[in-house]
């Protein structure tokens, strides 16, 4: 007789992490083929950000904790939906950032650009930043794209997001066996 074992949560987030980490490529790819970046279009940069941190995590989590549910003959525990949202959402993280290092090394002139775009947005009129204020913002943006501090705090800002979402998820989707129905 064969013995069923139960999923693994990693396993189950993993493909939906695949999927959002692409998604956020493809845009990436997108705003780049259509010379569409943040500091020039500050609306694209606000809808990036609340598809990326709102709404792609909380759909792919509560997808993810469903269908491990699903998988898990109808039960999943409060531990296991916050390992699907968490995974889900580092793999992204992992795989953006990947990609941002690989697509900054391959495009520099991208960053280069997008750093001077920003420098003349501080230096407008509304700013009222120093030339030292400016530099100092522009020297810590430059460290945050090396790979050694972008990847790591890519995966860490993502695994928080997901961290909050599997809470608020995992409370709502989670089952346990000893529940009833």
């Amino acid at each position: 007789m064969k013995e069923i074992t139960a999923p693994s949560p990693a396993k189950a987030g993993l493909t939906l992490g695949l999927i959002f980490g692409l998604i956020m490529i493809f845009e990436t790819i997108i705003g780049y083929a259509m010379d569409i970046d943040p500091v020039s279009y500050p609306s694209f940069g606000l809808v990036l950000n609340f598809l990326n941190c709102l709404i792609l995590p909380i759909t792919l989590i509560y997808l993810g904790c469903t269908n491990f549910r699903k998988m898990n003959g109808g039960f999943a525990t409060f531990g296991e939906c916050l390992k699907v949202g968490v995974t889900i959402c580092v793999i992204a993280g992992l795989v953006s950032a990947v990609f941002m290092v690989v697509f900054n090394a391959i495009f520099p002139e991208y960053v280069e650009e997008l750093i001077r775009k920003t420098r003349s947005v501080m230096l407008s009129s509304e700013s009222n930043m120093t030339e030292e204020q400016i530099e100092m913002a522009i020297g810590v943006t430059r460290k945050f794209m090396s790979p050694f501090i972008a990847i790591p705090s890519t995966i860490a800002i993502y695994a928080f997001i997901g961290l909050i979402y599997s809470l608020i998820i995992g409370a709502i989707v989670k089952r346990d066996r000893n529940q009833s129905f």
